[in-house]
């Protein structure tokens, strides 16, 4: 027996409570951020998560896509990246203990807590990439800033653009922190020793840690950038208001002089 897994970023959220009253479909497990559904008239699983990714169980092209257009409607900023997780789950009798490796997992027979387990680490991983990304595209730009700084002294940005800036960098660093859980164990494998080992070591494989200690390490790099970048627009700020006050200091005296 095969089950292919496949983990796809859709969009930035979505609104699980809205999607679960609408589906109607009784799921396996599942909290206010996140559902996981067993469809066993069809031999088909699905995983939703609330940070914007869908992990597919033994779809085929034509029903992966009809979902895709359903779910689009409980999505908040849809996002086309073409960010994908592709995994299997094979099983072999003869084994003792789950066997991970890179794109399969080998286990002695499949449950649904064996492919919640598996179906929640692809899409872990499939979200990690989406964040990689975002804060690769901030370190870039502020790349930029400081290269600007560094030949030319100066920051030609606008306070208005550099404001909008430090909003997206905090909308980033706020959605990852709104998303930690990610990071959680699922309740599932607390009391159970196989399906607690079979998560961690997918965790491994996955580089699910790192990637996220990684991801954090970037965004504080950002984040410094931004608290330079801020001081020199005090500075530029509080040079500009000297020169008003030196102006205006000068006219005044110049109309006393011109009256007096």
């Amino acid at each position: 027996m095969e089950i292919r897994i496949e983990a796809v970023q859709i969009a930035e959220s979505f609104n699980i409570r809205k999607f679960r009253a609408e589906f109607g479909t009784e799921p396996f497990s599942g909290t206010t951020s996140e559902v996981f559904y067993t469809l066993t008239d069809t031999n088909r699983f699905l995983y939703v998560f609330d940070y914007g990714v869908v992990v597919f169980g033994n779809y085929d092209a034509v029903a992966k896509s009809e979902f895709i257009n359903f779910i689009k409607n409980y999505a908040t900023h849809p996002i086309d990246l073409n960010l994908f997780e592709e995994y299997k789950i094979l099983t072999d009798a003869e084994v003792q203990k789950a066997i991970v490796k890179d794109d399969y997992v080998t286990v002695a027979q499949i449950d649904a807590q064996i492919v919640h387990i598996v179906m929640l680490n692809t899409g872990q991983s499939v979200a990690l990439e989406y964040y990689e990304i975002l804060t690769d595209e901030l370190i870039t730009s502020s790349k930029h800033y400081i290269l600007e700084l560094e030949q030319h002294g100066r920051l030609s940005i606008s306070k208005t653009n550099l404001l909008k800036y430090i909003g997206k960098v905090l909308n980033v660093k706020n959605s990852i922190v709104d998303n930690l859980y990610i990071l959680d164990d699922p309740n599932l494998v607390w009391d159970n020793e196989e399906l607690n080992m079979l998560n961690r070591r997918l965790k491994m494989n996955f580089d699910i840690n790192p990637r996220f200690k990684d991801i954090d390490y970037r965004l504080q790099i950002v984040e410094d950038n931004l608290t330079l970048f801020t001081d020199v627009l005090n500075v530029r700020e509080s040079a500009r208001l000297e020169w008003i006050i030196i102006i205006l200091i000068v006219m005044e005296i110049v109309i006393a002089l011109f009256f007096h």
